[in-house]
C-alpha cells in the first residue's frame, strides 16, 4: 500500500534520544573543530609574545612653605602641567630617542615606519592619576607611569627613565617659569621707574615755573595772605601808637621851650670862668643822655642789627668820645689865675635851665626815635603791601593751572602705585624663585620606583584558549546540526513511523560484514589518534618554544 502523500509529512519533534544518536552519529564533525580550535587557540596563544606593564608611581609634593607666606610663580594645577609635561616627554624627539637608547621594537622597526612604531610606543605608555582607595571618584596627589612590552626588563627601564624625564621637567618648569617671571617682572619695573621718572620730572617742570602759584599751595598762599593783612593792620595801629607819642612828646618839648624862653628873658647870672668849662662837659652828658634814651626805646621794638638801631649806637659812642675829649682838655688846662670871680646872683635858676635843656634833648631824641619809627612801620607796610600784591597774583593764577598739574598729579600718582604694585611682585617673584632654588617648592618625587613585571598582562592563556574551545564547539554543532537538516534518510523506527503513518510490525537490521566493520572502526581510530597526537605534539611544542624563548 502506498501513501498518498508521501513528501509532505513534516518532521517530527525531537526528543532527547535523537538529539543522543545526533552527537553519537556526527561525533566526528563536532570532535574536529574542536580540536582544531583547541590547537590554533593553544599554537597561537603560546607564540603571541607576552605582554609586561611596569609601574612606577609619582608623588606630588606640595610646597613646604604656605602659600599664604610665598605665593608661587606657577597657577596652574599639578595635574594640567602633568598633561603638558606628558605632551613633551611624549613627544617624536623624546620618543626616538628612548627607541634608540633601549632597542625597542625591533620587529616593527623592520616592518613599519618610524611613525608608526613611535605611535605604537606612544599606545603603550600611559600616565594616568591614581584614584583613591574609598571614593574612585577622588583623586590623591599622584600619578602612575605605565609601559607596556614585551621584555619585562626594558619595559622597567623605560618606566625609569620616563619617571626621571617627568621629574627633570617638572623641575626645569618650574626653575624656568620662576626665572622668566622675575625677568618679566624687572623689565617690567625698569620700564615703569623710567616712566615714573619721566612724569615726576614733568611735574617737578611744572613746579619750577609755576613755583607758589600751584594748586596745593592755595591754601598756604591764603594763610600768608591773612597773616599779611593780620601784620598790615597790626603796623598800621602801630603808626597810629607812634603818632601819637610823638604829638605827646612834641606837646611836652614846646612846653619846655616855653618854659626856657621865660627863663632866658632874664639877664644870665655871671659865672665863673671853671663853670663855664664844665658847661660843655654838661653839655655832652646831657646828648649823652638823649641818645642812651632813644637807644632804649629802640631797643624794645628792634634788634642791634636794625640799621637805625646801629645809628643810634654810632652817635652815641661819638658822643661819649666827644664827652671824653672834653674832659682830657679840661684836665689838662690849670686853673686861670687871672680869670675874675664873679658871684652867682640867682644859682636855682641856672640848675633850672640845665634840667629843661636836658629835658628838651632829651624829648627831641625820643622824637627823633618815633619818627624813625615811623618810618621803618612805612616801609613794612610797602613790603607787606608788594607781599600781598604777589600772593594776590599767585592765588589769582591757580586756576590756570589747575587742570594740568591735576592730570599730572593723576599720573604721578598712577604711576607710582604701578611702580609701588610691581616692586612688590617682583619681591614675591624673587622669593618664589629663591623657594624654587631651594626645592622647597611643588616638587615630583619618586613613591614607588619601576616595577619588574613577573605575570604577563597579555594575552589571558586560559581565557583565550576556553574561547577557542567553545569556538570549536559551537562550530562543530553548527557543522552537525547543518548536515542533519540536510540528510533526509530515515533514521530509526520513529522516523518510519512519522513517515508512512503507520503501525510497524518488525523491524531488521543492518547486517554488514565484520571484518569490513572492524577495518573502518581501525582506521576511524587510527585517524583520530594521529590526529590527537599531532595535535598534541603541535600543542607541546608551541608550549616548548614559549618557555625557551621566554625572557
Amino acid at each position: 500500500m502506498q501513501p498518498t502523500e508521501g513528501f509532505s509529512v513534516p518532521r517530527r519533534a525531537l526528543d532527547v534520544e535523537d538529539y543522543i544518536d545526533i552527537v553519537r552519529r556526527h561525533k566526528g564533525w563536532i570532535f574536529g573543530p574542536f580540536l582544531i580550535s583547541v590547537v590554533l587557540s593553544v599554537v597561537g596563544v603560546y607564540l603571541w609574545p607576552d605582554t609586561y606593564v611596569s609601574q612606577a608611581l609619582v608623588k606630588v609634593t606640595p610646597q613646604q612653605i604656605p602659600e599664604t607666606m610665598v605665593q608661587a610663580s606657577i597657577n596652574q594645577a599639578m595635574f594640567d602641567r602633568i598633561s603638558s609635561m606628558q605632551q613633551v616627554i611624549l613627544s617624536r624627539g623624546n620618543l626616538t630617542t628612548i627607541i634608540n637608547n633601549f632597542g625597542l621594537y625591533q620587529r616593527e622597526r623592520a616592518r613599519m615606519p618610524i611613525e608608526d612604531v613611535i605611535e605604537l610606543m606612544r599606545k603603550n605608555v600611559q600616565i594616568a592619576p591614581v584614584s583613591s582607595a574609598n571614593n574612585t571618584s577622588r583623586t590623591i596627589p599622584a600619578f602612575a607611569v605605565q609601559f607596556s612590552y614585551e621584555d619585562r626588563y626594558k619595559a622597567q627601564r623605560v618606566v625609569s627613565d620616563l619617571v626621571g624625564r617627568f621629574i627633570d621637567e617638572s623641575t626645569r618648569n618650574r626653575t624656568n617659569a620662576t626665572y622668566q617671571t622675575t625677568m618679566f617682572m624687572k623689565d617690567e619695573l625698569e620700564a615703569a621707574k623710567k616712566e615714573l621718572d619721566a612724569v615726576e620730572n614733568r611735574l617737578s617742570e611744572f613746579r619750577t615755573q609755576f613755583n607758589g602759584r600751584l594748586p596745593d599751595q592755595a591754601s598756604s598762599n591764603m594763610n600768608a595772605l591773612q597773616a599779611l593783612n593780620v601784620q598790615l593792620t597790626s603796623i598800621d595801629t602801630a603808626i597810629s601808637r607812634a603818632n601819637q607819642d610823638k604829638l605827646q612828646l612834641e606837646g611836652r618839648r614846646q612846653i619846655y621851650r616855653d618854659q626856657l624862653a621865660e627863663l632866658n628873658k632874664t639877664p644870665p647870672p655871671e659865672t665863673l670862668s671853671a663853670e663855664r668849662k664844665n658847661e660843655r662837659l654838661a653839655e655832652a652828658e646831657r646828648e649823652i643822655q638823649g641818645l642812651e634814651d632813644a637807644l632804649r626805646i629802640l631797643r624794645q621794638k628792634y634788634s642791634d642789627s636794625f640799621p637805625d638801631v646801629q645809628t643810634v649806637q654810632g652817635r652815641l659812642q661819638a658822643a661819649r668820645q666827644k664827652r671824653d675829649e672834653i674832659a682830657k682838655e679840661d684836665a689838662s688846662k690849670k686853673p686861670d689865675k687871672a680869670a675874675p670871680v664873679a658871684r652867682i646872683d640867682n644859682p636855682q635858676m641856672a640848675r633850672d635851665k640845665r634840667d629843661m635843656d636836658s629835658a628838651i634833648r632829651q624829648l627831641d631824641s625820643a622824637i627823633e626815635a618815633k619818627e624813625m619809627e615811623v618810618q621803618n612801620l612805612n616801609k613794612e607796610i610797602k613790603r607787606a603791601n608788594e607781599q600781598i600784591k604777589i600772593y594776590q597774583s599767585r592765588i589769582e593764577a591757580v586756576p590756570m593751572g589747575e587742570k594740568q598739574y591735576s592730570e599730572l598729579m593723576r599720573d604721578r600718582d598712577i604711576a607710582k602705585q604701578h611702580y609701588v604694585d610691581l616692586e612688590l611682585k617682583l619681591e614675591k617673584a624673587d622669593i618664589a624663585q629663591e623657594m624654587e632654588a631651594r626645592k622647597q617648592g611643588e616638587l615630583l618625587e619618586l613613591l614607588d620606583p619601576a616595577s619588574l613585571p613577573v605575570t604577563p598582562t597579555e594575552p589571558k592563556r586560559p581565557i583565550i584558549i576556553s574561547i577557542g574551545a567553545g569556538i570549536g564547539i559551537l562550530l562543530g554543532v553548527v557543522i552537525a546540526g547543518a548536515r542533519e537538516m540536510k540528510d533526509t534518510s530515515l533514521k530509526n523506527l520513529k522516523d518510519v513511523r512519522a513517515y508512512t503513518q503507520m503501525a510497524i510490525l518488525g523491524s531488521v537490521p543492518l547486517l554488514e560484514n565484520d571484518f569490513v566493520v572492524r577495518r573502518r572502526k581501525r582506521l576511524a581510530w587510527l585517524g583520530w589518534t594521529t590526529a590527537c597526537l599531532a595535535a598534541v605534539v603541535i600543542m607541546a611544542g608551541s608550549v616548548v618554544y614559549y618557555y625557551t624563548t621566554k625572557v
